[in-house]
């Protein structure tokens, strides 16, 4: 994937927006500030990413549309955000009731008699109609103006702009229903006296089903939020830390690149660091989704945030603040989730013009009831327009894909997975080949000693005592293995004398008065290997390559140093062959050694002898056919193949270098985690459509239906109430939707 380098961008937190049209006039006010490359809007997040233009003119551009904007601050947090929507829920809450407790009555007088007749009769014994009249219009007044004053506050404004929105249709539907009856009860001589009906508690129903919905949706987004809110709570409040021989306490951010920190049994590691005094065993589930606890020693690394079950340890802090990888993911993950999919582009374009159209289809709607419409006409015209501009619902539209995001990669940061670009979402849920390197991603990526084949009359404690004593003395990954391999059985090592290396062959000493010699065959060429040729072959064909040992110029072994293969890696291959997928191995080890181990793990494509510098070219082989490659990969000459990719996948134990160059992050460094990374894509992909279908499929349905298409044939019109019920209805069926994605369960290979 290529690419593309951008000034750094400018996020925004912005407030007032409602629905899609108001994210695309937002974005079109912000792409006409001078010196704007691009600018994307996310309803969900409430949050602006722009790269490019002065901050100032930004906010300018923004408030002049009718919006409020403010930088966000780099060290803002989903928690922020989430206390924010309940802010938005605690108000509504509190909207609701008081419009709730003022309809009530009022739609309990008005349709009691409806639905009885006897009790309208009585009603209008003890109370005259005009009486009643006005104690409708006051409940109905109070509701819209009160509770339902957001609606005309934002609604009308931007009508008169000429950028109609979600709070303009509201605006629109409950002022004209409320208008007509306040009509009818004071100056009824106006209209027809056929047409004198009153639609008070249409009105007042309208607003408050339209509150309720968007409590529900307030409820439901700041429940999105939640993965990071729980990753946020994990943070230390404060550090004991060694000054000047005295441990203090201190505040989190008062802890410093280098304090020695002290950790005891059942605490939570403050920030980022190296052990440098004692071991414990540490809980990392939070981070990398591993349930079971992690043996740390001297030199290991600690993350900030995880658990200290057992052990006490001293560690010396090495990152902190913003730099801990704590507050990377968190950065990473806000990132992903206010980017767009490719398929938002689209959504784009059709809800930049729903708004002006069903107000247009409501003006038709009246226009024609009202010329050819049952009597009484006016009637008809007015319900009918009120029911179109009450029943659309861009809201849906706005949510359906940036809610599923939000609520798709919190759940994949709690399995370890981070999703750096929300579009690697889409792009690997398209993935037709998984290519992955194979040292230490397929593979354990250090050496280890497998197997020692004897000759006769050798030992295997003083062939591995012998071979490790010459070794010692080498840097290389096969010797630094041998020599594990030797300390790890307790065998007593010699001293060396006459030390000669040959570099690529193998080294020569002696040790105690023997001769030894370990290397490949042409290192020890002069002797008989003829007792091996039958075990060279058979490792060969596992993908195995061994090196010699000679002690006095006789072959006294083989010893087999091999990178072995990790132990869910061939669970993970079957897995993605059982999704449907490809797999390849890329690896710079010669074809045949390649080919043994893709056997092994059933690897469909091997490219085998391929350098660092050649793996770019090898990603863009196995994109023939337009196949869509994702590439797994974790060392730093991995860089360029995780960049070229269509979607770059990085082990996150490996360099920063990889990381960096990568579209998804798997924290820990487990491959299961592919198949997480997978399971999270399919599932949101198939949430998003799920919530588009919804919201195009309701409006396209209902809207032609309150306009009155069914009346003709089939008697049927739909009433104002029950246009906004199905309204709200329609906003939190998106949200509901998109909160199960937080039940998405990791998959074990």
């Amino acid at each position: 994937m290529n690419q593309q380098v951008h000034s750094a961008p400018t996020n925004l937190d912005i407030s007032g927006m409602t629905c899609a049209s108001c994210v695309s006039r937002v974005e079109k006010a912000l792409l006409k500030v001078p010196g704007v490359e691009t600018a994307s809007v996310n309803l969900a997040t409430e949050r602006a990413t722009i790269t490019g233009g002065d901050p100032a003119a930004l906010l300018q551009a923004i408030e002049k549309v009718g919006y409020a904007a403010s930088i966000r601050q780099p060290d803002s947090s989903a928690h922020d955000h989430g206390h924010h929507h309940d802010e938005d829920a605690a108000l509504l809450r509190r909207d609701v009731i008081i419009s709730a407790i003022l309809t009530l009555p009022l739609f309990v007088l008005e349709m009691g008699g409806h639905i009885y007749e006897p009790f309208h009769h009585w009603l209008l014994g003890v109370v005259p109609m005009q009486w009643l009249y006005v104690f409708y219009f006051v409940l109905a007044t109070a509701v819209l103006f009160v509770p339902g004053r957001r609606f005309f506050r934002i609604g009308f404004p931007a009508l008169f702009r000429g950028a109609p929105e979600m709070n303009s249709l509201v605006a629109l539907g409950s002022g004209a229903a409320w208008l007509y009856s306040s009509i009818v009860t004071f100056a009824p001589h106006l209209v027809p006296a056929e047409t004198r009906y009153v639609y008070f508690e249409a009105a007042a129903v309208i607003v408050t089903l339209i509150l309720f919905g968007r409590w529900l949706e307030a409820i439901g987004k700041g429940r999105t939020g939640e993965a990071i809110r729980k990753l946020m709570q994990q943070q230390a409040r404060t550090a004991r830390i060694d000054r000047d021989g005295t441990p203090i306490e201190v505040q989190i951010e008062d802890v410093r690149v280098g304090d020695i920190v002290l950790v005891r049994p059942g605490e939570k590691i403050a920030v980022d660091g190296e052990i440098v005094e004692g071991s414990s065993h540490i809980d990392e589930a939070m981070i990398s989704g591993e349930p079971l606890p992690v043996s740390k020693g001297v030199g290991a690394s600690v993350i900030g945030g995880t658990l200290n079950t057992s052990g006490s340890f001293r560690f010396r802090a090495t990152k902190v603040g913003a730099d801990t990888m704590l507050a990377q993911i968190i950065r990473m993950v806000e990132d992903a989730q206010a980017g767009k999919l490719p398929i938002q582009a689209v959504v784009d374009r059709i809800t930049a013009v729903f708004v002006p159209i069903v107000i247009g289809i409501a003006i038709v709607t009246a226009v024609v009831w009202f010329l050819i419409g049952p009597e009484p006409k006016l009637t008809f015209a007015l319900v009918n327009a009120v029911a179109v501009l009450i029943i659309a619902c861009p809201c849906a539209m706005g949510l359906a894909t940036p809610m599923s995001i939000m609520v798709g990669t919190g759940r994949a940061a709690q399995l370890g997975v981070l999703f750096r670009k929300s579009e690697a979402l889409q792009q690997l849920r398209d993935a037709k080949v998984v290519a992955f390197d194979k040292t230490g991603t397929l593979t354990e990526g250090k050496p280890r000693l497998t197997d020692i084949i004897l000759a006769d009359g050798f030992t295997r404690d003083e062939v591995l005592a012998l071979a490790a004593v010459v070794e010692s003395r080498s840097e290389h990954p096969i010797a630094t293995a041998i020599v594990a391999a030797a300390e790890q059985a307790g065998l007593i090592l010699g001293e060396v004398t006459d030390f000669v290396s040959n570099p690529g062959t193998g080294v020569t000493a002696r040790i105690d008065g023997r001769l030894v010699a370990v290397g490949a065959q042409k290192h020890m060429a002069h002797l008989d290997f003829s007792s091996f040729s039958g075990a060279i072959e058979a490792l060969a064909n596992e993908g195995k390559t061994p090196v010699f040992a000679a002690i006095d110029d006789r072959i006294a072994a083989a010893i087999v140093v091999a990178d072995t293969i990790k132990p869910t890696s061939k669970a993970v291959i079957e897995a993605l062959h059982r999704m449907g997928l490809k797999t390849a191995m890329i690896s710079g080890d010669n074809r045949r050694t390649a080919q043994a181990i893709a056997a092994q793990l059933g690897i469909n494509e091997v490219q085998a002898e391929v350098l660092p510098a050649d793996k770019v070219a090898a990603i863009k082989a196995l994109r023939d056919g337009d196949r869509v490659v994702a590439y797994v990969g974790d060392g730093i000459n991995d860089a360029p193949a995780l960049a070229e990719a269509d979607i770059g996948i990085a082990v996150g134990n490996g360099t920063d270098a990889a990381i960096e160059s990568a579209d998804v992050i798997l924290l820990g460094g487990d491959l299961r985690q592919v198949l997480n990374a997978l399971a999270v894509s399919r599932a949101t992909l198939r949430n998003i459509w799920e919530n588009l279908f919804w919201a195009f499929g309701y409006n396209a349905l209902l809207i032609p239906v309150a306009a009155g298409l069914l009346y003709p044939g089939f008697g049927i019109l739909l009433s104002p109430m029950i246009g906004a019920g199905a309204m709200a209805l329609s906003s939190v069926f998106v949200v509901a939707n998109a909160q199960r994605l937080r039940g998405v369960k990791g998959v074990t290979a």
